[in-house]
């Protein structure tokens, strides 16, 4: 029996240098709000509803909001999740008419989602913005009885991907994958073996082992020009980020962001066009870096579409911690993209 005030080191994760919390034998809460908010966007963006059906056409555009919290729960593999949410999605809709096409947009509002009710469709409210006229009433219809179903469906999916342990999946499904242990000593932690390297081709269009792709899509209220000068100002990254920034504008040159958790180093820019980096997390593996491209298209004037591509992202930072791929991607999400709107005022 250990001392009174020392403890049993078998059970104290913090002496781990990583702080691994091992087996999740404690208690291990996850926050999955960000999480949530890439995979609803994921799954209820971009719904085609209709495609000229009647001569209208109805989709949904993007999720606009997402509000409330989310987390799983997780001790020796068994996985309780909790969710309290409320979001709203955009939709628009387009019709053709004598002075040509006609357009209308809305909302589709989700006040309360919870893991409460997860065996109940939630409550879907269709609003429309502006005017109420003959073509919005019609959208409107057109939404709650072809529309509604498509959303109800994704929401249902979204809740049994929590019921699994949302983005914890992964890491349960691999602590129930049967692992050699090389040897073991009285009141120490196992080791588990390291499995063999295995050399594979990379296919064509797909990761290499051990690496994934972070891929979005976002939106802006400005010019393509203004947005690249934000990316590539130091002086605005430390008003947006609240943290030191250095970035050279030249090719070749490099960039520390976030007191220089990030760096890297410039690949080819092109202004209000392209910018494209060799990019690294401080806490990945030395030596190891992703490639970054954020590509800016201006469809039409004032609207400015980023599409992010992001290649090789480890799954593992160098202290084995498996959520590299999801902080990342949060990341930019959260801590660049909706900064830049809520600052800057680029936002819909």
């Amino acid at each position: 029996m250990a001392k009174y005030g020392e403890g049993d080191k078998r059970w104290i994760v913090e002496e781990r240098a990583d702080g691994t919390n091992v087996h999740n034998w404690h208690w291990a809460e996850r926050d999955c709000l960000e999480w949530s908010r890439a995979r609803l966007s994921s799954l209820l963006a971009g719904l085609t509803i209709l495609d000229g059906e009647g001569g209208l056409s109805l989709r949904t555009v993007a999720l606009d909001k997402l509000d409330g919290e989310a987390y799983v729960n997780i001790r020796k593999g068994k996985v309780i999740p909790g969710y309290e949410l409320s979001l709203t999605l955009s939709w628009e809709a387009e019709a053709a008419s004598e002075s040509g096409a006609a357009k209308v947009t809305g909302t589709a509002e989700v006040p309360y989602l919870a893991d409460e009710n997860a065996d109940e469709d939630p409550d879907l409210r269709v609003t429309v913005r502006g005017d109420e006229t003959p073509l919005a009433l019609r959208a409107k219809d057109a939404f709650l009885s072809r529309g509604k179903p498509m959303v109800l469906e994704k929401i249902r999916e979204f809740v049994a991907a929590m019921a699994k342990g949302g983005p914890a999946k992964d890491e349960l499904d691999s602590k129930k994958t049967p692992t050699k242990v090389a040897g073991s000593a009285p009141a120490k932690e196992a080791v588990l073996a390291p499995a063999p390297a295995v050399e594979k081709k990379k296919a064509k269009g797909k990761d290499k082992e051990g690496f994934k792709t972070i891929e979005m899509t976002e939106k802006f209220y400005c010019r393509s020009k203004d947005i690249y000068e934000i990316l590539m100002d130091e002086n605005r990254w430390k008003g947006f980020t609240q943290s030191n920034a250095r970035i050279s504008r030249e090719v070749g040159g490099e960039f520390s962001l976030f007191d220089g958790s990030i760096t890297g180093v410039n690949e080819e820019l092109q202004e209000g066009k392209l910018i494209a980096q060799k990019w690294r997390f401080g806490s990945w593996p030395d030596g190891l870096y992703s490639s970054v491209r954020l590509v800016f298209d201006e469809p039409e004037s004032g609207v400015t579409i980023i599409k992010l591509k992001q290649t090789d992202v480890p799954e593992e930072d160098k202290y084995g911690n498996s959520t590299v791929v999801e902080n990342t991607e949060r990341g930019w999400r959260e801590l660049i993209f909706q900064r830049i709107r809520g600052v800057f005022g680029f936002g819909i």
